[in-house]
């Protein structure tokens, strides 16, 4: 059974609170789907929310980017941020325009992110990335040299305060709008991907590989 942990102040859903989960096992499962990610910070009192790709090792989430970006830069001395993942599973036709909603799964993450001096942390925390997003490409890439990784900052940022969000199921109408003639009911929304495409200068003889030709990021 997944370990819950009571909401902080900060993370406590307070709009539609039954939606609201602060257990691991669905705040990893959400992570674990997603691979892209939005982290919001502030910078002399302008807030920014930059988009970045991640990787997740056991209970702690592991960002790149490059070295001079302001979202790095800020970040490698213990900034506070949020991070957010959302991943949308429908849209949710209601009879009333009011009522119209989104089938949806969030996480919010709140905390501090700092800078992953360790080599071999490093490369283990950007293999995690890598595989998060297609796993065993890694093993089939060159591997980065010295310039690459001195370029790349990797920065870490403990799950500890955190909560999940959930919206599933069909529109909810007040009751006199139930028989309002038009059709109601759920769009579902996936992520699907299309046939892959070659390089142009792929060298004879390689194939698509497997991971490619059946990616999918279902769980």
């Amino acid at each position: 059974m997944s370990e819950s942990f009571a909401p902080t102040p900060r993370t406590r859903v307070v709009r539609e609170p039954e939606r609201a989960a602060y257990d691991r096992d669905t705040v990893y499962q959400i992570l674990d789907e997603g691979f892209l990610c939005h982290v919001g910070f502030a910078v002399e009192g302008q807030p920014f929310v930059i988009p970045t790709s991640y990787g997740r090792v056991e209970s702690n989430l592991y960002i790149h980017g490059s070295a001079a970006s302001r979202m790095l830069r800020q970040m490698k001395d213990g900034v506070a941020v949020c991070v957010t993942v959302t991943l949308l599973d429908g849209l949710v036709l209601a009879r009333s325009i009011f009522n119209h909603s989104m089938n949806y799964r969030s996480v919010v993450i709140l905390g501090k992110a700092t800078l992953v001096d360790d080599p071999k942390e490093k490369i283990e925390a950007l293999y995690a990335l890598s595989q998060h997003i297609l796993p065993g490409r890694w093993d089939d890439s060159r591997q980065p040299n010295e310039r690459e990784l001195k370029a790349t900052s990797v920065l870490r940022l403990p799950i500890e305060e955190f909560s999940a969000k959930v919206r599933v199921g069909p529109p909810v109408d007040d009751e006199p709008d139930y028989a309002f003639p038009t059709w109601a009911g759920v769009v579902p929304l996936e992520m699907v991907a299309g046939d892959p495409i070659d390089d142009a200068r792929l060298l004879p003889g390689q194939e698509v590989p497997a991971y490619a030709r059946g990616y999918t990021r279902k769980p």
